[in-house]
């Protein structure tokens, strides 16, 4: 299962609509999550829009937190977008076999055991989830918060049966134009994650759509260069926010 999970505080102003960027990834079988981080003003009602319909058009799910509630809200957007992610599939099959794709259409005895089964499956599958990051100058104040977040993100994903797998991006990628930049590769051990932040340079402008694009590369090049193909590219379908 891949996700992408967008950390940002505010609208994007160049480049391609990340709406449109994130439809792109659910095509392909990646949902988009998106955490929009207050601090004590707020990222302003176009952002807020853009932030869920962001998450709508990717197929995750968008939440506005408080920099104190991030690393419990990173953490419950990531377990529930892999069950969502299970219950669609299972759907699709149960449309293919009954004609109806509702779990409640099942008699009593088997809809407990499709549930059990989607819940050994939220554990046991193979997951990947990259982290991107906006690192414009307004998010410098949040950057502590976003750290932690991340380090108990993957606490919690090595507490996981199945494989688990994080990478990190930030965006802009530089003070000359990059829209985004590969931070960490494809990693299940905490120590990478530690040398990220000291090396950030906050500022620039937000190409939020170009970034989510380069990471859907990173995918489509199985992590440039490694191969990452897992048993559910492609399930996702339809909006689930």
């Amino acid at each position: 299962m891949k996700q992408i999970l967008l950390i940002t505080d505010g609208c994007s102003n160049v480049g391609m609509s990340p709406v449109v960027a994130a439809a792109h990834a659910a095509a392909e079988g990646i949902s988009v999550n998106v955490v929009g981080v207050l601090d004590y003003g707020d990222v302003g009602e176009l952002g807020a829009v853009e932030i869920a319909e962001i998450a709508k058009a990717g197929n995750g799910l968008s939440r506005l937190v408080h920099m104190r509630e991030l690393t419990r809200t990173v953490q419950m957007m990531t377990r529930k977008t892999v069950v969502q992610t299970i219950q669609l599939a299972v759907q699709k099959e149960l449309k293919q076999v009954l004609g109806d794709g509702s779990i409640d259409a099942l008699p009593p005895e088997k809809r407990g055991e499709v549930v059990r089964v989607m819940d050994e499956l939220g554990e046991s599958s193979s997951l990947q989830v990259a982290l991107l990051i906006d690192a414009s100058a307004s998010m410098k104040p949040k950057l502590a918060a976003v750290e932690e977040a991340i380090r108990d993100l993957m606490l919690s994903l090595q507490a996981r049966q199945g494989k688990s797998e994080i990478s990190v991006f930030h965006f802009p990628g530089s003070r000359n134009g990059d829209d985004c930049k590969l931070d960490l590769g494809w990693t299940n051990q905490l120590d990478g994650a530690r040398t990220i932040f000291p090396k950030l340079q906050m500022g620039g402008t937000t190409p939020t759509g170009p970034a989510i694009m380069h990471v859907i590369d990173f995918y489509r090049q199985g992590g440039y260069g490694r191969s990452s193909r897992d048993e559910t590219d492609g399930m996702m379908s339809g909006y689930v926010v």
